[in-house]
């Protein structure tokens, strides 16, 4: 009897802004020759994260080794969309030897792990891992609690409490399903906030994990790759606050895509995002736009009043130098106020 080998799958989760795009484009550039193909998935009407991963310009960070599910939530729409791109990837004449699942930002991974139980390709990979990136200085600022004592004391009373901040509510399900987490960012905080933050880190796991600290998302393969974890035989060990079946909404999110004009500087338009980055309600703004006279395409992105830019790759020819930025807030924001302040 032929036993078929599964192909590992490393699922990344994470909070808006964590820097998931950052560490699997890192993994990828030092995958050593490893054939890897990304499932990238974004929540919103324009996706960002397959085109920035394909810049990488090295070998196995092709346009054809990533495949961009947009518009939507992969642990909404398993039937839909993920088991046929699944089923995709591993029908290919070359399979992949490993696959890296990026969830968007707003995803519940549990689900997405129970997705692979379905027959369809259950007997053909495994989760290899579930890897947590978080933000350590949006832990620090209490980004995801409103009052983080009183919710650990909520915690200790009983593990099944649900939350009224959606962002706490969607950052612990990242958390507890977890086999190994990435704090992120460690670079922006000093010593003892950094030793804060694990703490409070450590706090929400139900299980002894492995917490990793990084700058920029830079790790080594080895310590991604390879965890053999089988999470979705594991499901018990992994708690979450929604019930088995029942669906993840994104009733508390809405995002739009603006566009955007060319800009004098990177500066000004960086300028532009902070400021609209203050409006109630805003948790993440990304996305490309042209300099003035400049050949090279800007990436933009903005999480909380912390904004970065940098060019990513030369505008090809005959494509429309036409910048959009994607918002993503909580539900009502004013995207009036956002659009005006990104107008300048």
């Amino acid at each position: 009897m032929t036993i078929v080998q599964k192909v590992p799958c490393t699922i990344v989760t994470g909070f808006l802004g964590a820097g998931k795009t950052t560490l699997v484009r890192h993994v990828v550039e030092n995958a050593g020759g490893r054939r890897l193909a990304i499932l990238v998935n974004e929540f919103g009407d324009v996706g960002f994260d397959k085109s920035f991963l394909a810049a990488c310009g090295v070998e196995g960070c092709t346009e054809d080794a990533i495949v961009e599910l947009p518009n939507g939530c992969i642990c909404c729409t398993v039937a839909d969309d993920f088991v046929p791109a699944m089923t995709a990837l591993l029908d290919r004449p070359e399979p992949p030897e490993h696959i890296l699942i990026e969830t968007s930002g707003l995803a519940l991974p549990k689900p997405l792990v129970q997705a692979f139980q379905w027959p369809a390709i259950r007997s053909r990979v495994t989760v290899d891992g579930v890897v947590a990136v978080v933000d350590g200085p949006a832990v620090a600022s209490g980004a995801f609690a409103d009052d983080p004592e009183a919710s650990a004391a909520q915690r200790a009373a009983d593990t099944a409490v649900d939350h009224d901040n959606p962002l706490e509510e969607v950052f612990e399900d990242q958390l507890l399903c977890a086999d190994l987490v990435v704090l992120n960012k460690s670079d922006l905080i000093d010593a003892e906030t950094r030793a804060r933050v694990r703490a409070e880190v450590e706090g929400h796991l139900p299980r002894a994990v492995k917490v990793v600290e990084t700058e920029r998302g830079a790790i080594d393969p080895r310590v991604l790759l390879g965890l053999g974890a089988a999470a979705e035989d594991d499901l018990d060990a992994r708690p979450s606050h929604h019930g088995e079946g029942e669906d993840h909404d994104h009733d508390d999110f809405e995002t739009v895509a603006l566009p955007i004009r060319p800009t004098a500087t990177p500066g000004d338009l960086a300028a532009r995002v902070e400021r609209a980055a203050e409006t109630a309600g805003v948790l993440r703004i990304k996305g490309f736009a042209a300099v003035e006279g400049k050949p090279m395409r800007l990436v933009v992105q903005g999480v909380g009043r912390r904004v970065g830019h940098h060019f990513d790759r030369p505008w090809r020819a005959g494509e429309p130098r036409d910048g959009t930025l994607v918002v993503i807030g909580l539900k009502g924001f004013d995207r009036e106020a956002v659009a005006a302040a990104l107008a300048g």
